[in-house]
């Protein structure tokens, strides 16, 4: 499915929960992995404010992508954000949804 880019440039970007491991298996703890590098992948929840809007999302990261370190509250800069939408069926019920992904996230201070 395709991905389009979402640009953040005018906005306000702060860290809104620090970075967990991604898991692509979660009943045997098998991480995520980014197909192209090999490198584990996390999440981080984001608020985006621009515009008077604020929202969350849960960015996927790789973790070679942001700084340690990142708590809530900090400013970031968010680089090659994208949205991708999604459906899969789970248990004979189908479900869809947006997931969003950024190639690095870095500082605002």
């Amino acid at each position: 499915m395709p991905s389009f880019k979402i640009d953040v440039s005018t906005a306000v970007v702060f860290v809104a929960t620090a970075p967990e491991p991604k898991m692509a298996n979660k009943k045997t703890g098998e991480r995520a992995v980014d197909r192209e590098t090999g490198a584990g992948l996390s999440t981080v929840g984001l608020l985006v404010s621009d515009e008077g809007e604020g929202n969350l999302y849960q960015v996927t990261i790789p973790e070679t992508g942001y700084p340690e370190g990142l708590a809530p509250g900090m400013p970031v800069r968010v680089i090659g954000l994208k949205a991708r939408d999604w459906e899969n069926t789970f248990n004979g019920e189908k479900r869809h949804g947006i997931s969003f992904r950024a190639v690095a996230i870095t500082s605002a201070a």
